[in-house]
């Protein structure tokens, strides 16, 4: 599986308490790849797992990998921000909406299936969603 990993399913998989942990487990069982992700994802999820040692852990057993630079995409996240002002997006978001314009047969996992069937890549198509509702 190729994907693009968020903040809540990262914290899902590392989280027994969390509500959608047995999913999430799921999911990463069936990844044959290092999924995708960005600093923005990461330092959230160590936030919210008030543990970066877990999202070292992430990485160095492969489950997933940094692909994206801010410094490559500033005007790009700077129009996706203003786009979306509305829906007051994170770093975290806005970059994932941007990884999926650069890597478009990958969906991104996530459990906010709210924002994501909103958001649009390239201004007009639907960003593929792996989430568990």
């Amino acid at each position: 599986m190729k994907g693009i990993a968020d903040t809540g399913f990262l914290v899902a998989f590392s989280s027994s308490r969390d509500s959608h942990h047995e999913w999430a487990v799921s999911v990463a069982g069936q990844v044959t790849e290092p999924l995708l992700t960005c600093e923005a994802v990461l330092a959230e999820t160590a936030f919210h797992l008030r543990d970066a040692g877990q999202v070292f852990e992430m990485i160095t057993d492969g489950l997933v990998t940094l692909s994206f630079d801010c410094n490559d995409h500033l005007p790009q996240l700077a129009d996706l921000a203003r786009r979306y002002r509305d829906r007051t997006p994170d770093l975290a978001d806005l970059c994932l909406i941007r990884m999926s314009e650069i890597y478009p047969k990958h969906s991104i996992i996530t459990v906010d299936v709210e924002d994501f069937r909103v958001y649009r890549r390239n201004r007009r198509e639907i960003i593929s969603v792996i989430s568990p509702r």
